[in-house]
């Protein structure tokens, strides 16, 4: 259990009064996902959130990530990041709304368009062409979008998700698939473009707030999965993930992307190779992912979606 799993709302209050010099109010806890735990709390009449966790660098791409704010894609302002218990907490200003994977298929048919607004918006960020695909970048690497979609599913041993490879090759069946699916992956690169765009990789999971009519986007959040890359790839997030969603499979995305890109002369070259290429990424993935966490149902379904992918459905 790392610490942020063991905070309460008490020891949080205590900590945010003594950081502060004054009293806050209604501390509550408000979710957790893998890597940090939100708390709400009020502060000179506002309302705010506090996260704790263990990785400085998830809560300083937030703050990067304000930079991109726009009509169309709201990113909180994060007021303050620093040392919190054996980790970093941040700040930031609370919204309130709907999570994007809670609405049903006629919520999400209405907020369609503003959805396809984010997309183009995260599209239009102009990107330095000459960046690394990962921002901000470890000064002694430079990964291209191709070489970062290789690297991705590999084993480096990263302090946070390393170390799964040995385990996964336990399960003949999922080991197989893995092999495969890595085979598949490199083979499928040579379809997508090479320029960049900013993704956010992350788009599902608590992480987009919209409005309770489900017509307006209210907050894009936990900018900590972001990448430079094809733009597709966001789309490719919610493809692959529909299964889980009623709405989000009810919705076909795929078609109505593809539509929208044909609306508005977007040159969408390779859209559905591109999109497998992505898509069976993220399912090897989270084949490792759902191995870290030992969450071998979880797994199991990622593998059957994953199988999906590379029979092309």
């Amino acid at each position: 259990m790392v610490l942020e799993e063991s905070l309460d709302a008490e020891q949080v209050r205590a900590f945010l009064d003594a950081h502060f010099s004054e009293t806050v109010s209604d501390v509550a806890l408000l979710g957790e996902g893998a890597w940090s735990r939100a708390f709400a709390f009020r502060r000179g009449g506002k309302d705010l959130v506090v996260r704790f966790g263990s990785y400085r660098e998830d809560f300083e791409k937030d703050r990067l990530a304000m930079v991109f704010a726009g009509p169309q894609l709201p990113v909180p302002n994060v007021l303050e990041i620093g040392d919190a218990f054996a980790g970093v907490f941040a700040v930031s200003e609370r919204h309130d709304g709907l999570f994007l994977e809670q609405l049903d298929v006629e919520s999400l048919r209405r907020l369609t368009p503003n959805l396809l607004g984010l997309f183009d918006a995260l599209r239009e960020v102009p990107v330095d062409q000459s960046a690394s695909a990962e921002w901000p970048a470890d000064p002694s690497e430079h990964l291209s979008w191709h070489e970062w979609l290789a690297t991705s599913v590999e084993d480096d041993g990263n302090p946070r998700v390393g170390g799964w490879r040995g385990e996964l090759a336990r399960d003949s069946a999922i080991e197989e698939l893995y092999v495969r699916g890595v085979k598949a992956l490199q083979s499928r690169l040579v379809d997508c473009p090479s320029e960049l765009h900013v993704i956010h990789g992350d788009l599902l999971n608590r992480n987009v707030l919209v409005s309770t009519d489900a017509l307006r986007l209210v907050a894009v959040f936990d900018w900590g999965c972001s990448v430079y890359g094809d733009y597709l790839y966001d789309v490719a997030w919610f493809t692959f993930w529909a299964p889980w969603h009623p709405g989000l499979d009810g919705l076909d995305l795929r078609s109505v992307y593809r539509a929208h890109a044909d609306e508005i002369g977007l040159d969408v070259a390779n859209y559905g190779e591109r999109l497998s290429c992505y898509e069976l990424q993220i399912g090897l993935n989270h084949l490792a992912y759902n191995t870290v966490m030992n969450d071998v149902d979880e797994r199991a379904r990622v593998a059957r979606r994953t199988e999906q992918v590379l029979a092309g459905r």
